[in-house]
């Protein structure tokens, strides 16, 4: 059955109101406005009348299944064109002039107006979704929005003012984002949980792949990426998509094994992933379905009480302009506040008891991450809606407070995860050849890495802390605390990680003890998220992040010492040196660099702990990045298999310390707390963070790596970059080989 149908009396119940929304937004073509925002309500309306036609045509063709989904009917370049006029708003080459652009707005509209106006053209941008998928209350309620605040303007202009008041428009959008909870996160809980609502589903599992009209029909922007990606997918043999699939479903698999966790109790599984991928999205539902789970493929979120302000969960295309998705991350500044912070969970807590049985259902996510893009290095600008400190706090807790309440019904120690990485086509003219590349590097041998990993883990496991220095100009000095061991043959504080939750296989970590862990960690080049972040250090004292600063703002991309994580401010307060020209003074680009950090590494917390230290055992995707010279693009989920890396945030064992977990020799991990975790039994509000994030040291920027005793005397894991343990050695054969070959791994 096709979900709209199970939308159908929704929609059947909202009509009239829909109509009347679009009779009234259609008058509005022939009115007198005011400017200058006349001007801004005669483009959002033309814009609306647009989405009219196009959930016109979809209600008309969407169910048809001799014509196909959405607009099957249409040529390639139709569908392409149509797809360009949707989004051409807001794409690089318009977008300086476009309303959803807050410094146009403000410079438009004036300061306020400005900021208010571009929210709600954003939001409203949402319809284009919305269309697709036939939700017409989203629609009609987005349409009383817009003539709400249209009728507040055009009153004032009677009454001979150029504007009303700033706070009346500001407290229709506060109302309408409070009121309409209930509609926008009940839906977003939903999808995420029932299969039923198939939108997704159907596309990947009933549409012809070899036609690649298939990509426009889910209201995605579609750029050449999904265009190349889904072609590149449609040449490949079909043993090859056959073992893509059957990694990434079987290390969803492993996950539960590993961890002990009974998969038969589940019956669904969340598919993330970029458009393009639907070749090897198709067979791996096929594996899944064997495995007794249904698929549940939801979008990424599309409105701002719903979007991640780091990163998107779900299916989705490219971006259609990453500076767009960055002005618009902190929009919650307009309504956050204690009472919408206690609405929002109110509401979250409601859709998770409506939907308990199919959250106790599900399994987990199953993602699949694509890599390749040239660093985003963002326009900082002062018209962006951003959270003062009392909001930032109030984000964080409710953060917090939503985990635990996704815990009640879904808990942690009864679900896993896995995660895959592909390249995109971005990565240059070796995309074919990474891609294949990858591929090997996704299957390497599970057991000979187990075996060698094990070594390690015996090596670390008779140390009271571990020493890690950098090389190469790499300044970083780390000390390590780890848990006493009571019994070395029954416990160990490593886990043996290979092609499970996180693929590819080669890593072995722990939990440290926060107390005695310190010193300096830098990287001269990382990948976070969507940024690239250059000469990036951080300073650490009793496991705690009390220093930051990176070079992103530097003309060299350099930086002197960490600086003060406090000179950071508030979030969104970068600066405004997004424009092109340098940041101008040195502590102007420091100040910036810093407040960068905060957002996206720090998650605007003022200090994290060290939730994690691994030391990665992948030399093959070290050795493969090295040859094509692509170490600066390669996301987390290889790069942190390339040498130690070091999460700060939540553990790696957050909401689930309880549930023992056994390497594969019988041992058990037992390192899966630390101080700050441990508050949970007395304060849960203290003991998470809601975020965990990765920052690697790789191979080429590392120096030594020491297990140290009790007593003093030291175990070399790695000197100089090269594996020195008895029974490791076979590692550096790739690194060997990478030496040899291409230009180095660093982007300097």
């Amino acid at each position: 059955m096709d979900y709209r149908i199970l939308l159908q009396k929704e929609n059947d119940a909202v009509r009239e109101r829909y109509e009347l929304s679009m009779e009234r937004i259609r008058s509005m073509n022939t009115e007198e406005m005011q400017l200058p925002y006349g001007c801004y309500f005669k483009k959002v309306s033309a814009f609306i009348r647009r989405i009219e036609r196009l959930a016109k045509r979809v209600e008309e063709t969407g169910l048809s299944r001799e014509a196909g989904l959405d607009g099957a009917f249409l040529t390639l370049e139709e569908l392409r064109e149509e797809n360009h006029a949707l989004y051409q708003d807001i794409l690089p080459e318009n977008y300086g002039e476009s309303f959803a652009n807050p410094d146009y707005a403000v410079e438009v509209l004036g300061d306020g107006y400005g900021q208010l106006l571009s929210f709600l053209y954003t939001e409203i941008r949402a319809d284009i979704v919305y269309a697709f998928e036939m939700r017409l209350m989203n629609i009609t309620i987005l349409n009383e929005l817009f003539l709400e605040v249209y009728n507040l303007f055009a009153q004032a202009w009677e009454e001979g003012k150029n504007a009303p008041l700033e706070q009346l428009i500001k407290d229709s959008l506060y109302w309408f984002v409070s009121d309409y909870a209930e509609v926008t996160v009940d839906w977003r809980i939903r999808e995420g949980l029932d299969p039923a609502l198939s939108f997704g589903t159907d596309i990947v599992m009933e549409q012809d792949l070899t036609d690649l009209r298939y990509l426009y029909a889910y209201g995605e922007y579609v750029s050449e990426t999904e265009i190349k990606l889904a072609s590149f997918m449609n040449s490949l043999p079909q043993e090859t998509i056959d073992q893509m699939a059957s990694t990434y479903t079987e290390g969803f698999r492993k996950g539960f094994q590993v961890m002990g966790r009974d998969l038969k109790k589940k019956r669904t599984v969340v598919v993330e992933f970029q458009l393009g991928f639907e070749r090897m999205i198709r067979r791996a539902v096929e594996y899944f379905r064997e495995m007794g789970l249904e698929p549940i493929c939801y979008r990424a979120a599309v409105e701002s009480v719903n979007r991640r302000a780091n990163g998107r969960r779900g299916y989705y295309g490219t971006s259609p302009n990453k500076q767009y998705d960055y002005d618009h991350r902190y929009d919650s500044a307009l309504y956050m506040g204690n009472a919408f912070k206690e609405r929002k969970l109110a509401v979250l807590r409601s859709a998770y008891e409506t939907y308990r049985k199919e959250a106790a259902w599900c399994a987990g996510p199953a993602l699949v991450e694509t890599f390749g893009e040239e660093g985003f290095t963002p326009v900082n600008k002062k018209t962006a809606l951003a959270l003062n400190a009392h909001q930032e706090a109030l984000t964080l807790a409710y953060a917090n407070e939503s985990r635990q309440i996704v815990n009640q019904y879904m808990p942690g120690d009864e679900t896993s995860f896995t995660i895959i990485a592909f390249p995109k086509p971005e990565i240059g003219p070796d995309f074919e050849a990474v891609f294949r590349e990858t591929i090997r590097i996704n299957t390497l041998d599970y057991e000979k890495y187990q075996k060698i990993q094990q070594r390690i883990i015996r090596a670390l496991d008779e140390a009271s802390h571990v020493l890690i220095t950098g090389r190469g100009g790499n300044e970083t000095y780390m000390k390590v605390s780890l848990h006493p061991l009571k019994d070395r043959e029954k416990e160990t504080n490593f886990e043996n990680c290979v092609s499970d939750v996180n693929i590819p296989l080669g890593e072995v970590f722990t939990s440290p003890i926060l107390k005695g862990t310190e010193g300096l960690l830098h990287v001269k080049n990382v990948y976070v998220e969507d940024y690239q972040f250059r000469n990036l250090r951080m300073v650490f004292k009793d496991g705690k992040v009390t220093e930051y600063s990176c070079g992103n703002f530097e003309e060299d991309g350099s930086t002197g010492e960490a600086g003060n994580g406090e000179a950071a401010g508030a979030a969104g307060s970068v600066g405004n040196a997004g424009n092109g020209e340098t940041a101008g003074t040195a502590g102007e680009a420091r100040r910036q660099g810093q407040a960068l950090v905060k957002q996206v590494i720090m998650r605007n917390h003022d200090w994290l702990p060290l939730g994690e230290f691994a030391i990665g055992t992948n030399t093959t995707a070290y050795a493969v990045a090295r040859r094509f010279s692509i170490g600066d693009k390669l996301p987390i989920l290889i790069a942190e298999k390339m040498g130690p890396h070091f999460a700060v945030g939540d553990t790696c064992y957050s909401f689930a310390e309880d549930s023992p977990m056994y390497n594969p020799d019988g041992r058990e991990v037992i390192a899966r707390d630390n101080e700050i975790s441990l508050l949970r039994k007395t304060d849960m509000s203290k003991a998470y963070f809601s975020c965990h994030t990765d920052i690697t040291i790789p191979y080429s920027e590392l120096g030594d790596i020491k297990a140290v005793r009790a007593d003093g005397s030291r175990i070399d894991i790695i000197r100089q970059g090269r594996f020195v343990l008895e029974g490791t050695e076979e590692l550096n054969e790739a690194l060997d080989e990478a030496d040899d070959g291409a230009a180095g791994l660093d982007c300097e």
